[in-house]
């Protein structure tokens, strides 16, 4: 497979993430009524979203590695980044998951949490996106 083949997987993998984000917005809405129904969609939210974040950081290393792309500092930004999100995914499924949420306060407030740092995640990710193209193109050079 060529560098640019890996390139593609991992830009692909980027915007399907991207796409599971913006759908993940959903999730407060659709279960507004049902804390039940909140603690599992934000399990299953969750395994996803670290399936796939595991899956473009490891095509971005393979492409790092393989085509001998070296640790740029966007590479560095995209690993810190990364890092970040998952810290974060992590921390608000433990949140999810120890939360009392038959009551109607705590459910309120956990949904809005959910809801902030889902908008935050694809903050990050839209904002990555945006540097690699403004460097694809020559605009920046870091």
């Amino acid at each position: 497979m060529e560098v640019a083949q890996m390139l593609a997987a991992h830009s692909i993998l980027v915007k399907v993430f991207l796409g599971f984000l913006v759908v993940g917005l959903l999730i407060p809405f659709l279960t507004a009524k049902n804390p039940l129904g909140f603690k599992k969609a934000s399990f299953i939210y969750t395994m996803v979203f670290q399936a796939l974040a595991t899956m473009i950081a490891f095509a971005g290393l393979v492409a790092v590695f393989t085509g001998d792309l070296g640790w740029s500092v966007t590479t560095i930004i995209m690993m810190g980044v990364w890092a970040v999100m998952m810290y974060i995914e992590i921390k608000k499924y433990k949140l999810v998951k120890v939360a009392n949420l038959n009551d109607p306060a705590t459910h309120k407030i956990l949904k809005g949490a959910f809801f902030k740092i889902s908008v935050v995640q694809i903050l990050l990710v839209a904002i990555m996106v945006v540097l690699m193209v403004l460097k694809a193109k020559g605009v920046i050079n870091i």
